[in-house]
């Protein structure tokens, strides 16, 4: 019983651990006292880069299934997405509550002065509305409108990307590399990478029905 719910759930249960062990991870350091000389920092740090992690790996279960036929990627796909919008939340929570005390005034002079915290700003704002409607009812009621509004998430992959690309202030080969990430993904969504993709899948199911 227990091994046929997990031969049937074990994407959602990697999903599940993979989103909360960064917390997790965060939590341990914190009772550990191994936040660095810079609390604030660092746990600013380990909120965004989850973020954008589970929304990249949210943006990629289509391209997998679409170029190799994984259908497993399909069911993670919302649960990662709700992970980065939760690890968005927390990561704007820290700069706008424990580091700038909801002082308005001087979070709009921050934003004012640093773009990379707009775009950050922006790219939360673009994870809202998918995350308030991600469930089965809200897709019912929106129809194919629901579709159109979750391409939103997207944008919030390239507005993610070039947050953490302006915030770098000198190695800037990390967020390069998922900037491109990004834009592989992107592409792998156009129409015109339709015939790669069906040769692909096809590669893929001759090769698993070599599969003794």
């Amino acid at each position: 019983m227990m091994a046929h719910w997990l031969r049937r759930n074990w994407p959602l249960l990697a999903a599940h651990v993979g989103g909360w062990y960064p917390l997790a991870s965060l939590l341990l350091d914190a009772g550990r006292g191994r936040l660095t000389a810079n609390p604030i920092q660092y746990i600013t740090l380990h909120t965004g880069k989850p973020a954008l992690v589970l929304l990249v790996l949210c943006l990629a279960c289509t391209p997998v299934d679409r170029f190799l036929a994984v259908r497993p990627a399909l069911r993670v796909r919302k649960l990662l997405g709700l992970y980065a919008f939760g690890y968005a939340t927390l990561h704007f929570f820290i700069f706008a509550v424990i580091d700038y005390g909801l002082d308005v005034w001087q979070m709009l002079n921050i934003v004012a002065k640093k773009p990379y915290a707009l775009v950050g700003f922006s790219a939360l704002l673009a994870l809202l509305p998918l995350a308030l409607t991600s469930t089965r009812g809200w897709q019912q009621r929106l129809g194919s409108t629901w579709k159109k509004l979750h391409r939103l998430v997207y944008v919030a992959g390239l507005l993610a990307v070039t947050h953490y690309i302006w915030l770098v202030k000198s190695d800037v080969r990390q967020p390069l590399l998922w900037a491109a990430a990004v834009g592989l993904l992107l592409l792998a969504r156009l129409r015109a990478a339709s015939p790669l993709a069906a040769a692909t899948r096809a590669w893929v199911r001759r090769q698993l029905t070599r599969v003794p």
